[in-house]
């Protein structure tokens, strides 16, 4: 088998059984998007050279929030902190900090307010006043699958400057702004099937998924280029590791979190 067909097949079951839990139920949606979070836990911790049962045992505690009560205080203050650790790793990214965490503790910290808590609010993205609302999740995914096709294919076709070399030497400014263009005409053509959000915030998440989709693309390859390695993981032929597949995913999900619940 070849690499573009294993690569091919193995997207095409990610895709079904990702779309396939999100529509079939809430529970289904929770437990997939669960495991992954354990996997890519494994596979983050492995990139750090870290090692903490205790991380783990938070995880297990967060994926239940749907679940339980919980002060909207306290979902706040989760919120916060996720999003400075996406600031944080930001600035980082931009003014070429060499080398982000360097000890135990940092180690620990980005582990929390940058993987645990990005699917924490992955899990909490679509349920909206109680509701589970499949439409929110599903249109980020696409926005984001079309976003990501969209800057390889005119990158790889039309892309002449890179858009951040020394991260990620395949990214160009071409690539980059093709991938938004398509989002957004993509974000167009959703708001004729998808009635929970208007035209205005579909561009505006579309926007979000573009752009700091493609910053935490980024932050990964910072991580993976720190720990000398290629793939965050190898059980995805072709493509990697789970958090490969959805490192951006991650970075947004607070982003749209705040931006469904707080701010339309």
């Amino acid at each position: 088998m070849t690499n573009l067909l294993r690569r091919a097949t193995s997207g095409f079951i990610y895709a079904v059984l990702f779309i396939t839990a999100i529509m079939y139920s809430k529970e289904s949606y929770i437990i997939l998007i669960s495991f992954f979070g354990l996997i890519s836990l494994r596979e983050f911790l492995k990139l750090l050279k870290f090692n903490n049962s205790v991380i783990y045992l938070l995880f297990v505690g967060l994926i239940l929030l749907p679940y339980i009560p919980i002060h909207p205080f306290f979902i706040k203050l989760l919120l916060a902190l996720s999003l400075s650790g996406s600031v944080q790793l930001l600035l980082n990214l931009l003014f070429k900090r060499k080398k982000y965490p360097l000890n135990s503790i940092q180690k620990f910290d980005i582990c929390i307010r940058y993987l645990l808590f990005s699917f924490t609010f992955l899990i909490l993205l679509p349920f909206v006043n109680g509701v589970y609302e499949q439409s929110v999740i599903l249109t980020l995914i696409i926005l984001i699958w079309v976003n990501d096709s969209f800057a390889f294919f005119v990158g790889k076709n039309l892309g002449k400057r890179k858009l951040f070399e020394s991260v990620s030497p395949k990214k160009t400014v071409e690539g980059f702004f093709g991938g938004v263009l398509f989002s957004l005409i993509t974000a167009f053509i959703l708001s004729y099937f998808c009635d929970f959000l208007s035209l205005t915030n579909l561009i505006v998440i579309s926007l979000i998924a573009a752009i700091l989709g493609t910053a935490g693309d980024l932050v990964e390859s910072k991580f993976k280029r720190q720990a000398n390695t290629k793939d965050s993981g190898n059980i995805m032929p072709g493509h990697g590791g789970i958090l490969d597949r959805l490192d951006s995913l991650l970075f947004v999900a607070p982003f749209v979190y705040l931006y469904i619940h707080y701010l339309i």
